[in-house]
């Protein structure tokens, strides 16, 4: 399945069980981990651990198996990693003490520059 197909199920998942403030990264220029990061938002630890399971259960009906899942038994910020695409549910407060977004916003880093680069 492509990417984009599995970030349209991810996306119709969330949305299926109420999630709010549903963002959609593409990382594919700036890291080879996976092409696409979900991000968003459920109002209690019931509801995110709800998404979250969600998300693997649509997912896998999909034929993706999910590779892990971590953060569910505290239900604040769980992460579902299903290869090309990676998703962190998270309730508002932690989504804002850690701004996800704003990590990918900043631009690429040159691998290839060199120390005589930055000599000059």
């Amino acid at each position: 399945m492509q990417a984009e197909e599995l970030k349209d199920i991810v996306v119709d998942a969330l949305d299926d069980l109420k999630a709010t403030d549903i963002t959609v990264i593409d990382v594919r220029d700036k890291s080879s981990i996976t092409d696409i990061i979900v991000v968003a938002t459920g109002g209690s630890n019931r509801q995110v651990k709800g998404l979250a399971d969600h998300v693997s259960v649509m997912a896998k009906d999909n034929g993706v198996q999910r590779l892990s899942i971590e953060g569910a038994d505290a239900g604040e910020w769980v992460l579902v990693d299903l290869g090309d695409v990676v998703v962190h549910v998270m309730q508002a407060r932690v989504r804002e003490f850690y701004q996800l977004e704003r990590l990918w916003e900043m631009p690429a880093v040159d691998s290839s520059a060199t120390d005589e680069d930055d000599a000059g």
